[in-house]
């Protein structure tokens, strides 16, 4: 990739989330971030990447939404970017987040001494939080008390 090209990606990126944010109304879209845009050379087409929050069905049906809503946003990238051509937008699933729950999971497993199991549980695609394990207590000092802060 070149710097235009990066350049060009990020302005895709940003531009699409806001129309997305504020001009498409349409209720089957749920919570989409616009995680990268990757355009081709010759600036035809770009694979817009989301990461969608939900159930597997939710994800399907957002997707699909964001399909449908690509020529929108594309003619919107035409009135408020100054490009000689808009590329044609092609939806992609980011599923990063999932990997990442998943490598959570597995360590979190792993912790507890249990085998990772070989399916993923189906869940949301964003990780749980885990309840961090408590700092050890803080060993006395010279006069016997207790620290509760570091010394400077």
């Amino acid at each position: 990739m070149t710097a235009r090209t990066d350049r060009i990606d990020q302005l895709l990126r940003q531009e699409i989330g806001e129309i997305l944010a504020r001009d498409v109304q349409d209720p089957r879209i749920g919570f989409v971030t616009i995680t990268d845009v990757e355009t081709a050379p010759d600036l035809s087409t770009a694979r817009v990447w989301v990461s969608v929050i939900g159930q597997p069905e939710e994800r399907d049906r957002t997707i699909r939404a964001l399909e449908r809503a690509m020529p929108f946003v594309r003619h919107e990238l035409g009135s408020r970017i100054r490009l000689r051509r808009i590329p044609e937008l092609h939806v992609r699933t980011d599923d990063t987040a999932q990997r990442g729950t998943r490598v959570m999971q597995l360590l979190a497993e792993l912790e507890a001494g249990q085998t990772p199991q070989d399916e993923a549980p189906i869940a949301e695609s964003l990780p749980t939080p885990v309840p961090r394990i408590p700092p050890p207590p803080a060993a006395p000092d010279r006069g016997g008390r207790r620290r509760t802060h570091p010394r400077r």
